[in-house]
């Protein structure tokens, strides 16, 4: 059967996540049952280069999925998008792939984004969008304990406690925070990353940004490798996957 890779946005809000759950709607479950609608005598399965959790929004994110049928991956793209209906989420590219593509196995980066708003008017036009904070926090700061985190690392301290990877050690490519107006955008790149590693990483600077902690906290915290040593998860609301990096682009 024909591979197809997908470039997809959606709102993660009203979904349980990328993967079927027993109970809830996941973004996984809509692709299928749209693509199934091509092939109604074959069952599609659809595999996402990153599960992301309930409310989390993604940019592009990439998933591939096998065809019982040839298709012009542009009539492709139009049919699913058609057969998606109300949901909000949209197929913005299509393209043939090879057999031994795989849309998680096959990525060698991805990257997400982090927004908090940090002003005292709660948002209208970014609602559902952003983590909203009263207090203005303290970028600069932020940065400088951010800054200690890159590279390879034991991040247990940061991961969640049903965690399932096989090891809390990770290289930390990029972590980046920046202020843009009343914008904290927090920019995270790894090749890939333990369960609620971004959102633990964001509660964790939260707490520098608001002087609570100093960057030498963040540092004792990472070298416990101890849960209840870091800060609190992050809100799903305010995080956005916006890149999966390919050593050859599926969709070039």
């Amino acid at each position: 059967m024909p591979r197809y890779a997908l470039l997809l946005e959606y709102d993660g809000a009203g979904f349980v996540g990328w993967q079927r759950q027993e109970t809830g709607l996941s973004v996984q479950q809509v692709l299928e049952e749209a693509a199934a609608r091509l092939t109604p005598r074959d069952p599609v399965a659809a595999v996402a280069a990153g599960r992301t959790d309930a409310g989390v929004h993604a940019e592009a994110q990439v998933a591939h999925l096998d065809l019982a049928r040839e298709m012009e991956p542009r009539r492709l793209g139009e049919a699913l998008n058609f057969h998606l209906g109300p949901h909000r989420v949209s197929v913005v590219k299509a393209a043939r792939a090879a057999v031994e593509f795989h849309a998680r196995f096959s990525a060698i980066g991805r990257a997400y984004r982090y927004d908090i708003l940090d002003r005292p008017a709660r948002p209208a036009l970014l609602a559902g969008r952003v983590w909203h904070v009263h207090r203005r926090l303290d970028a600069a700061a932020m940065q400088a304990a951010a800054a200690l985190l890159v590279g390879r690392h034991d991040f247990t301290s940061f991961r969640a406690v049903a965690c399932q990877a096989a090891s809390p050690v990770k290289t930390l490519d990029r972590l980046e925070v920046a202020r843009e107006g009343d914008l904290v955008r927090i920019v995270a790149e790894a090749r890939s990353f333990l369960h609620h590693q971004v959102r633990n990483l964001v509660g964790t600077l939260k707490l520098v940004g608001e002087g609570r902690w100093t960057p030498t906290d963040v540092a004792a915290a990472l070298a416990a490798r101890d849960r209840s040593a870091a800060g609190p998860t992050a809100p799903p609301e305010g995080l956005t996957l916006t890149a999966v990096r390919y050593a050859a682009d599926p969709f070039a």
